[in-house]
């Protein structure tokens, strides 16, 4: 176990250069494709899981938005696959990583902005001022609309960055804590060992769960701008 409690979330190193940019292109080698007629077992699991998650977001969208649904689901792969690669022993998880939330966020929220000024002008300037409101409010009001449209992005991240951290320091600290409590008792060791299974086939649920909410919320997104 390491000493500092953070250490596992520091951006590894080779030979004094980060390696963080190998880190994220690796789970793009896990999705096998082919050219054949007929696919075997496991490309056809993953190709009627993508379809089911692409038809149940792409529902409610337009033609326009529906355009969008080969980035959505390239990006619920790879957060839901780095998130898993994360939890295996001495492995780093570039989701822990606010700054690249960050960089996954601000882009697709700024898109779907974007697109909803370019399409829908008139409803997107509606937004910032709701109808009814009295006149001595307009302006407060006005700032509030805009503080929680900027907060949009950093909701996205901080949600995916806490939710994974939180997860990571709880499997670090109880492990910690099982091998500690080894030699005071054992029995005491053990029921903290299976609170350690649990709580890591918990960790597999979130780590599948918050990929799909980050996706579900920047497709809901473009569905209030489209």
């Amino acid at each position: 176990m390491n000493e500092n409690l953070f250490s596992s979330f520091i951006t590894p190193t080779m030979m004094g250069l980060p390696i963080v940019i190998l880190i994220i292109m690796f789970p793009s080698i896990l999705f096998p494709s082919t050219n054949r007629l007929i696919n075997n077992r496991l490309i056809a699991i993953q190709q009627w899981i993508l379809h089911l998650t692409s038809k149940q977001m792409m529902t409610i969208h337009n033609r326009t938005g529906q355009k969008w649904s080969l980035m959505l689901m390239s990006l619920i792969l790879f957060i839901g696959s780095t998130n898993l690669l994360g939890l295996l022993p001495h492995s780093f998880t570039p989701t822990t990583q606010l700054s690249m939330n960050l960089g996954m966020a601000i882009p697709l929220w700024a898109g779907t902005v974007a697109l909803g000024f370019r399409h829908k002008t008139k409803a997107s300037l509606a937004h910032f001022l709701p109808q009814g409101t009295p006149i001595p409010l307009i302006p407060m009001l006005i700032i509030i609309e805009t503080i929680s449209l900027f907060i949009q992005p950093m909701a996205l991240a901080v949600r995916l960055t806490a939710n994974i951290t939180a997860g990571h320091l709880l499997i670090h600290l109880i492990g910690g804590a099982t091998l500690a409590l080894l030699n005071i008792s054992i029995t005491t060791s053990l029921i903290t060992f299976i609170i350690l299974i649990l709580l890591t086939i918990l960790e597999f649920a979130v780590a599948l769960i918050q990929a799909y909410v980050f996706t579900l919320l920047v497709s809901l997104y473009l569905h209030d701008n489209t």
